[in-house]
């Protein structure tokens, strides 16, 4: 095979992979320096909800933008300071990468205005507002609204992939100006690193009733995974008539973590780019039909299993946004209706945990059964006749580098929680700002990404890939979610609280 004599080390500074972990890490280290009273990462921006009449009778940044812990700083400046950080530090990946640095640069900055612009009309009110009381709010009775599409959070990543997806059918000529900075595999992968960072903050937490939340959910979520992808792959094999590489992304995107998965997957087994396109455009569809829809039916089918509904939800959303919002409001919804059937009150946030606990486990799975595939791929698929063995080396340059650094950023916060407990809260201070909106942003430029690169005219077998997409969502991972959730959770309660 081809590329058998490279160095283990090869690639470090030159490829896309390796750069996803220098630019999480980079920033990893920015926020973990929180722990001796620096921040370093304060000037990151993040949205606001707002409200279009609101806005325009009494127009001013500080509505729709704030820094994330620079209370001083007006919302422009630290909107431009999160561009002229992450400009610098893409720009040097792209120089490593041998991209065309300027034409990077370029692209970039139109990428970094549309990912905002979305980001922000994504949280007007009457989109992203919920009517559900969530952390003790209802932001649908604040902004006093009327009417409302109640899509949460998420809607800003529909909004985001479909500015890309005109962009990249209808404007071509803008869409080829974009390309060379157009990179969702970098965008997403960074991301992920950023993720490795919220599994350490919920470790952090893990004592009593959270350890015992987050045994159940690995256990569920390691069943129902052996069950998932092997009977999703066997459908679109038998049933769909799929081939290999196409079953195999669609089984890691709709059994792991959606797009991180089905990219993740697409590397480690060489499947054509356009696969882990059509997969994503998938996820993000469904992923918001579920946020609308699940809440509302956990809580009115099963209203005595909150912990179950919030881990079979955690099983079943494909994104981490859409699943946290999900969760969240899933929680709101049970310990409101709890308190009015019983006047007991559920502790908040057990029931969103344990949605997101299950969910991190099954993020876990992108880096180990990535290598899994890898390691399938080259000795039995791509095995060439005479050849008896293939070099172990190719599975490590196979291997998704960016999964290394999603483990060292969880392993440090682990390290912080059981030798230095009391760095606890100091540390969790730049953690939440590199997990949070620096991680979203990253999810938000690899929608406009994906978009910008995708040619529906280039699309074979979209049609079949929804439907198989469906079916598998609904009449497999969602059931044998609840069942699972239920064998491992039936009969854990929240916390009443004092």
């Amino acid at each position: 095979m081809s590329g058998m004599n490279r160095k283990w080390y090869s690639g470090m500074l030159s490829t896309e992979d390796w750069w996803a972990v220098w630019l999480g890490l980079i920033l990893f280290f920015a926020g973990m320096v929180s722990i001796w009273g620096l921040d370093l990462v304060g000037w990151m921006t993040k949205i606001k909800t707002w409200e279009w009449s609101s806005l325009m009778n009494d127009f001013s940044w500080n509505k729709l933008l704030k820094p994330a812990a620079y209370k001083e700083m007006h919302p422009l400046a630290s909107l431009f300071a999160t561009y002229a950080i992450f400009t610098i530090l893409v720009c040097l990946g792209a120089y490593f990468q041998r991209l065309n640095v300027m034409k990077f640069f370029l692209g970039w900055t139109f990428l970094f205005l549309i990912t905002w612009m979305c980001w922000i009309l994504g949280h007007e009110a009457h989109f992203k507002a919920v009517d559900a009381v969530v952390k003790g709010k209802n932001d649908y009775e604040n902004y006093g609204l009327t009417w409302g599409f109640q899509l949460g959070g998420g809607f800003s990543y529909m909004l985001a992939l479909t500015a890309g997806l005109i962009i990249g059918n209808f404007f071509k000529g803008f869409a080829g100006f974009l390309k060379e900075a157009a990179k969702p595999e970098w965008f997403i992968k960074t991301a992920i690193v950023y993720l490795g960072i919220k599994l350490g903050v919920m470790s952090m937490k893990a004592t009593g009733f959270a350890v015992e939340l987050a045994i159940a959910g690995a256990a569920a979520t390691f069943v129902a995974y052996l069950l998932f992808w092997p009977i999703v792959y066997t459908l679109g094999r038998k049933v769909f008539g799929l081939r290999r590489d196409a079953s195999a992304v669609l089984s890691s995107g709709i059994s792991i973590c959606g797009v991180s998965a089905s990219i993740a997957t697409a590397g480690a087994i060489r499947a054509k780019p356009i696969l882990p396109v059509a997969v994503s455009m998938l996820i993000v569809v469904f992923a918001m039909i579920e946020l609308v829809a699940l809440p509302t039916f956990y809580a009115a089918v099963a209203p005595n299993q909150p912990i179950v509904n919030g881990a079979a939800m955690g099983m079943t959303v494909k994104t981490d946004g859409a699943d946290a919002a999900a969760g969240a409001i899933l929680d709101e919804m049970m310990v409101s209706q709890h308190l009015k059937a019983t006047g007991e009150k559920w502790e908040e946030d057990w029931i969103l945990s344990a949605a997101i606990l299950t969910k991190i486990w099954i993020d876990v799975f992108i880096g180990v059964w990535a290598f899994v595939l890898a390691l399938v791929w080259v000795y039995n698929v791509e095995r060439k006749p005479g050849h008896s063995s293939v070099g172990l080396s190719e599975i490590w340059f196979r291997f998704p580098k960016f999964v290394i650094g999603y483990f060292i950023t969880w392993g440090f916060y682990v390290a912080i929680a059981v030798w230095l407990p009391d760095l606890i809260n100091e540390a969790k201070h730049g953690a939440n700002i590199v997990q949070s909106p620096m991680r979203t942003m990253m999810f938000m430029l690899t929608f406009v990404s994906i978009g910008v690169i995708t040619d529906f005219s280039k699309l074979k077998g979209m049609g079949k890939l929804a439907i198989l997409y469906a079916t598998a969502l609904f009449l497999i991972i969602a059931p044998i979610a609840y069942i699972v959730a239920y064998i491992f959770h039936h009969g854990m309660m929240p916390p009443i609280a004092q």
